[in-house]
């Protein structure tokens, strides 16, 4: 059994140092930031930095860089949510329903406003590439989305290119800045890097079946949010191939009665639900199968468990 090293000082300077770096004399910003930001969630990117660096002997930075990462994510999903229309986020009324959409929209920007300031602070101009860059394939990977959906260009190699997009490459920047900023380069950087990007890759996998296959209790939101908004995802597309009245579902965006149910049903009883979690599990296990090159440690470790968990996560 993996012993996990216990992160709870960091996290909690993390947390501290997230409240300050975030503080404005607005209200709504605060009330937003408060839903969003300090409100917790699974901190999983700042996770990784703090892991990954310790997996290499600690790197210097290592709290603006994940400042900077759960910046760029909260800011996503302030903007993500009003585009996608969602009713919650972490279990509370989304933040565009209580306060508009321009608020949350203009909140959203004042986080990546934070995020240029803490990137600068660590003087590394290459960090500030790598996050324009992420920043960039971000917004690509969502127009993807949107594209695929609006044009019924459903392909498991379209669908590769949207979760690697819109959640694998800031997993990769997580885990691969620590040695970015250390200068450590060769096999452990290209290891930390391509750990993010698998890891990446099963945990929105894992998200997006559980969209389906979850429960409402278990996720704390509705599930079905994807058919609704007509998104193809890896269990929706195997369907597919298998099922031709799925792509009627999706065009319909599932409102018909009994949509969602029979869905389920036609991925349990087809196998379907089967092959997508084995699928996760194997790029979990391509995920903990990177870090080879580094060095034992616990920190290692608990990355490869990290990963491991996606293979059975349930909300």
């Amino acid at each position: 059994m993996v012993v996990l090293p216990d992160l709870e000082a960091p996290l909690n300077r993390f947390e501290e140092a997230l409240s300050e770096l975030i503080a404005s004399d607005v209200l709504f910003v605060r009330l937003i930031h408060q839903d969003l930001v300090t409100a917790g969630g699974k901190r999983i990117r700042p996770r990784l930095v703090f892991l990954a660096s310790r997996a290499i002997g600690g790197a210097p930075f290592e709290m603006e860089l994940a400042l900077a990462v759960e910046l760029l994510h909260s800011a996503t999903l302030l903007h993500d949510d009003l585009i996608d229309d969602a009713e919650t986020r972490r279990g509370k009324e989304a933040a565009f329903r209580r306060y508009g959409n321009a608020v949350s929209v203009l909140s959203g920007d004042f986080l990546l406003s934070r995020l240029l300031h803490v990137i600068a602070k660590t003087g590394r101009m290459e960090l500030v590439e790598r996050f324009a860059q992420v920043a960039k394939t971000l917004s690509e990977g969502e127009v993807l989305q949107f594209q695929v959906a609006a044009l019924e260009d459903y392909s498991l190699e379209n669908y590769e290119r949207i979760i690697t997009a819109k959640t694998a490459v800031l997993m990769e920047l997580s885990a691969e800045g620590p040695a970015l900023l250390k200068g450590v380069d060769g096999e452990v950087r290209e290891a930390l890097a391509r750990f993010g990007l698998y890891y990446g890759q099963a945990f929105q996998m894992r998200d997006d079946y559980l969209d389906l296959m979850g429960t409402p209790e278990a996720l704390g939101k509705p599930v079905g949010g994807d058919v609704r908004e007509g998104k193809a995802t890896l269990i929706t597309l195997l369907l597919m191939e298998r099922f031709p009245e799925v792509r009627e579902v999706l065009r319909r965006k599932g409102r018909r009665e009994g949509d969602l149910d029979r869905l389920r049903m036609l991925a349990r009883e087809s196998g379907v639900a089967e092959e997508v979690e084995r699928r996760i599990r194997e790029r979990a296990l391509l995920a903990a199968a990177a870090l080879k090159p580094l060095p034992p440690s616990p920190y290692k470790e608990a990355l490869e468990a990290l990963a491991l968990k996606e293979a059975e996560r349930l909300s």
